[in-house]
């Protein structure tokens, strides 16, 4: 081991002591920064992974739809699904309603599905907590849980929808009774956004509510695992040259997911100056250790060290502390974030904000997703700030001359 790292090693580890407490509270501030970075950048991932899961599920990887209704969709079905990288598509139908239960009014937002053909694109059964998707029958409907609560409605139930068409006849002086339908199915995805206000009618129901006269808003599409989803879209796009047209489901969330990023990425850029922060503190201590010392290292160049080996030994003591703040910082986070759940509800518990915690944040529990990359640069970022903290006093260090350096007091 060449001298100069022994002797960064000694100062680290003083003889008679296990560590000395310049190491600790230095290892400390860079820990505290690495741990914070770790967590908010994997339950950011999380909150991401988990949206972009939600988004699919509820809504297929691709839309095709038109400006106006799509009459003969199952042509459309055939051209789609002769795709390769197409695994299934369905044709759908939505919009807005309103319904009461029990004087309770409300305004969903109303799919209507191919039962026979949703499985395969869009995996509600998966998501249903009451009843079953093999009852939604022309005369029934599957409430989200939110909105089931909201109505005071359960399976059994039946529920008054109104819809626009209601409007257009009372213009005509003509009277639409509201449409009566028993609650076949409560579902519940945990994304507070789709559970608070939907519901699921079948095709043939929602092109009564809305007189689509048997056409269809679009059809959904899902693709099979591993296929680029922008490279599809484009092909689809081409292959119907420009009517109708399709949607990723990247592009019609594409606002939603840059928000996403960007917050991810303010508070990765926020939360690296607490180890900017610590950076300080390990110079300021490296700064008082080359005062305090001084003679020695005027000792050190007299009996032949050169001003770079001076400097590498304040710059590896950077880097050391540095390593070890990293190392305890990681480990420490993967043990929070661990239990992370139990931390959360526990202080939501004590503060009373476990519905603003669902309704806010829209999940019922904290998601998480480690990225590989994210833990490369944290780490990389911790060790080049630690190590650059060390630079200042070493270039204190290696330009002080011996001759000065035994002239001090």
């Amino acid at each position: 081991m060449p001298w100069y790292f022994y002797l960064a090693l000694k100062q680290l580890f003083p003889s008679g002591k296990f560590i000395s407490f310049f190491t600790v509270v230095s290892a400390c501030g860079v820990t505290l920064g690495v741990m914070l970075l770790i967590i908010v950048q994997s339950v950011m991932n999380g909150f991401g992974e988990e949206i972009r899961t939600k988004i699919i599920d509820t809504g297929g990887h691709i839309r095709v739809m038109s400006g106006d209704i799509i009459r003969d969709y199952e042509s459309l079905i055939d051209r789609v699904e002769a795709f390769e990288e197409v695994k299934a598509a369905t044709p759908y139908g939505e919009g807005v309603v309103m319904v009461q239960s029990e004087r309770r009014p409300s305004l969903p937002t109303v799919r209507g599905i191919d039962p026979l053909r949703e499985g395969a694109v869009v995996p509600i059964d998966e998501y249903i907590i009451g009843g079953g998707i093999d009852d939604l029958y022309d005369d029934g409907v599957i409430l989200s849980s939110g909105l089931a609560s909201a109505l005071g409605a359960r399976v059994g139930s039946v529920i008054e929808v109104y819809t626009p068409l209601i409007l257009e006849r009372i213009k005509r002086d003509e009277i639409l009774l509201p449409r009566e339908l028993e609650v076949v199915g409560i579902f519940e995805t945990g994304w507070h956004q789709v559970d608070e206000n939907s519901m699921v009618v079948t095709l043939r129901l929602m092109q009564d509510l809305y007189g689509l006269n048997g056409g269809v808003h679009g059809v959904t599409l899902r693709l099979h695992e591993g296929h680029d989803v922008d490279r599809v879209t484009a092909q689809l796009n081409r292959e119907f040259a420009g009517s109708p047209r399709a949607v990723s489901w990247m592009d019609a969330n594409r606002d939603f997911l840059w928000i996403l990023q960007l917050e991810k990425n303010v508070l990765f850029f926020l939360l690296l100056f607490i180890i900017v922060v610590a950076a300080f503190a390990i110079t300021s201590s490296l700064l008082i250790t080359v005062v305090r010392k001084t003679r020695e290292i005027g000792l050190l160049g007299s009996l032949g060290g050169r001003p770079r080996q001076i400097a590498a030994c304040f710059c590896f003591q950077g880097f050391f502390i540095g390593v070890v703040g990293t190392v305890f910082g990681i480990l420490l986070a993967l043990v929070l974030l661990h239990f992370r759940n139990d931390i959360v509800y526990r202080f939501a518990s004590l503060t009373q904000s476990e519905e603003a915690l669902q309704r806010y944040y829209e999940f019922a529990y904290i998601p998480l997703h480690y990225s590989t990359q994210d833990f490369a640069v944290i780490v990389t970022c911790s060790i080049i700030i630690s190590t650059l903290a060390g630079l200042i006093p070493a270039l204190r260090a290696s330009r002080m001359k011996p001759t000065e350096a035994f002239r001090n007091e």
